[in-house]
């Protein structure tokens, strides 16, 4: 939906367009069509790579086509209940006390059943609003309306800002 040129879908094209290239200058011995087939697979595996980048400062999420985003509440509560959970049982076994040790023990389950509540609500609303804007945004170029174009276009790379966001914090724990 952006201008830049870091679309997941392009860069899957790309990746097809050197696939045949590749094969192409092998059926014809051409160095050249190889070649041109090695920068175009790079390229497209580096926009592939930039189309699912975010960065990410406490709840505030961009990325590289200007979306910009914020976590869900319970995606941040979630997290530093964690934190203070782990810091009660850490305190409970060192000073001898069972029961803040399970008190930390429950407090940092609960935070994180309830960062990842937050993170499917952000998911789930960063698709929706996605395609809402990737619709929405079709609509408004076939009808010339270039402001509502634009409008369109800035939420749906906000809402993939979001999705991004939180499908990196779901893979970061599900590698941990």
């Amino acid at each position: 939906m952006s201008d830049n040129n870091s679309s997941t879908a392009k860069s899957y094209l790309d990746s097809a367009i050197a696939q045949g290239q590749s094969a192409l200058g092998s059926l014809t011995g051409s160095t050249g069509d190889k070649t041109e087939a090695a920068a175009r697979k790079d390229q497209a595996a580096a926009e592939k790579e930039s189309s699912h980048s975010v960065g990410k400062m406490g709840p505030l999420n961009v990325s590289p086509p200007g979306g910009v985003s914020t976590d869900d509440p319970n995606r941040t509560e979630g997290s530093w209940n964690q934190t203070l959970g782990s810091a009660k049982e850490s305190v409970g076994g060192l000073v001898g006390s069972e029961s803040m040790k399970k008190e930390g023990a429950q407090q940092n389950a609960e935070g994180k059943g309830q960062e990842a509540q937050g993170q499917l609500s952000d998911l789930g609303s960063g698709v929706q609003d996605r395609v809402k804007g990737a619709v929405g945004g079709m609509a408004a170029g076939v009808t010339g309306d270039r402001e509502k174009e634009e409008e369109m276009r800035m939420k749906h790379d906000d809402a993939k800002t979001k999705q991004r966001s939180a499908e990196a914090d779901i893979q970061k724990q599900a590698d941990a």
